[in-house]
Formats: structure tokens, sequence, C-alpha cells
């Protein structure tokens, strides 16, 4: 009798060992902003940006999605100053997840994107420690900068045929920030504060560079460029912020036949 129920309480307890992790479990609930540098939220407008949740140790992914959302309040964000400044409203980007933790992890975030402009997609990561119980939720969440311009070349055509011993040509790109925000003269992305500049090569070799100016209408930048020989042309259209050392960058090629 007395075996027997040694055998009883032994196996009683391996039951409440393997049930434990599943009873101390706790919901710990983790938002995740991706804001751009120097502007706003990054969310449903730009296709939103990938979220991964990772333990830092182990690599098992704990949650993943989308930020979705507004980018959020103009004047909020951009004229929010001094320490925990609040730059979130309830309508602004973000990814919720709630983890069932048992213990204390070291937690390993990834944003990818913005999704919808994958020629200026990029990737950011950050680690801390989240506590059971213990919530990122309030103010701004857990907060991720994501630096770049959304560059995206709309001229010249793929194919052009030289007339004459020169031709000038068109060179058009869109420029905005990572959040999609417009860049205006004087407006609250000043375009005159950015540099934007086309870096030609061709043949494979460099063939100068031609400055582009606002051209008339929000996020819109132009140059004309004089070829003066056929061949295999490649177009690097930059955009960068000496104030913030924000880069970004889209590409093309074109072929001028004779």
């Amino acid at each position: 009798m007395i075996r027997q129920l040694s055998r009883l309480l032994i196996a009683f307890g391996a039951i409440l060992l393997v049930g434990a992790p599943n009873a101390l479990a706790e919901p710990t609930e983790i938002v995740i902003r991706t804001i751009s540098r120097d502007a706003k939220f990054i969310g449903t407008s730009m296709g939103g940006m990938r979220i991964v949740l990772r333990d830092a140790d182990t690599g098992e992914i704990l949650a993943q999605g989308v930020t979705s959302g507004t980018t959020g309040d103009t004047d909020q964000i951009m004229r929010a100053a001094g320490r925990r400044a609040v730059l979130a409203n309830a309508d602004s980007a973000a990814f919720r997840a709630t983890l069932d933790l048992t213990a204390p992890r070291l937690v390993e975030v990834e944003a990818t994107g913005p999704i919808a402009q994958p020629q200026a997609s990029t990737r950011v990561t950050a680690r801390q420690w989240i506590i059971p119980g213990r919530h990122i939720r309030d103010g701004n969440g857990w907060l991720l900068e994501i630096p770049g311009f959304v560059v995206d070349v709309l001229a010249p055509p793929a194919h052009l045929s030289l007339r004459g011993a020169r031709q000038t040509i068109d060179l058009r790109a869109n420029v905005t920030m990572m959040c999609g925000c417009p860049i205006t003269p004087d407006g609250v992305w000043n375009a005159a504060n950015y540099e934007v500049r086309a870096l030609v090569k061709r043949n494979g070799q460099d063939a100068g560079s031609q400055a582009m100016s606002y051209a008339g209408s929000a996020s819109q930048f132009s140059a004309n460029l004089s070829i003066s020989a056929p061949g295999a042309y490649e177009i690097v259209v930059y955009a960068y912020d000496r104030a913030t050392g924000n880069t970004g960058l889209d590409r093309t090629t074109f072929v001028v036949s004779p």
C-alpha cells in the first residue's frame, strides 16, 4: 500500500511539473512601432513594415506580422520635444502581439520594409529583455527608427534612340520620407534641405553626375541629362539630408542606340 501511494505521489508530482509552464505563463503585451527618421510612422499607406519577434538566444519566432494604421499626427510627432515625449496616438501604425511568457526572455525584434516600396526596403533590429506580465505598450511602445528615403526613378524609359550628335533626356524621380510623407518647398519636409543627385555610368564607366531640382509637384525632382554617345547607361538617383545623414536611392538602366 505504501509503495502504491508513493508511486501515485510521484506520478502526481510529474503531472504538476509538466503542467507548470502553462500554469505560470503570463500574457505580456508588446506594441511595436516603426518611425521614419525625421518623419512619421510607417503603416498601411506604405504597405507597413514586416515585424518578427524572436527569442534572441534560441532564434525561436515568438510572433510576426505587419504594422498597420496611420502615419500619426504631424504636429504631435514633429513638434514633440523633451524626455519621454509621446509621439503616438491611438491610430498610429503599430504591430501588436501578446506573448505567453513563463520567464524573462531576451527578445529581438526585426523590422523590414516598407513592404510597398521594395527598392527602398531596409532592415532594423533591436533587442531588449521582456519580463512576464510587464507590458511594453504605453507611450510609444517599442519604437524603432527607420532610416532612408523612398526614391523611385520615373524616367527615362528603358530604350532611347540617339537623334543627331547630342540629345537631352529627362531624368525624373519621386522622393518621399520612408513614411510616404511628401517633400515640398517650405513644407514640413522642405525640398531645399535635401540633396537629390543622379550618378551616371556609360558602359560601366563613370560619366559624371547631375543635380536634380524640385520639379513643381510634391516629391518630384528632375534634371536634363545630355547624351552624346550610344551605349548602356546606369543611373543612380540618391537623396541625402546633411542634417541627419539620412540617405536613400534608386537605380535604373537604359540603352541608347545610334
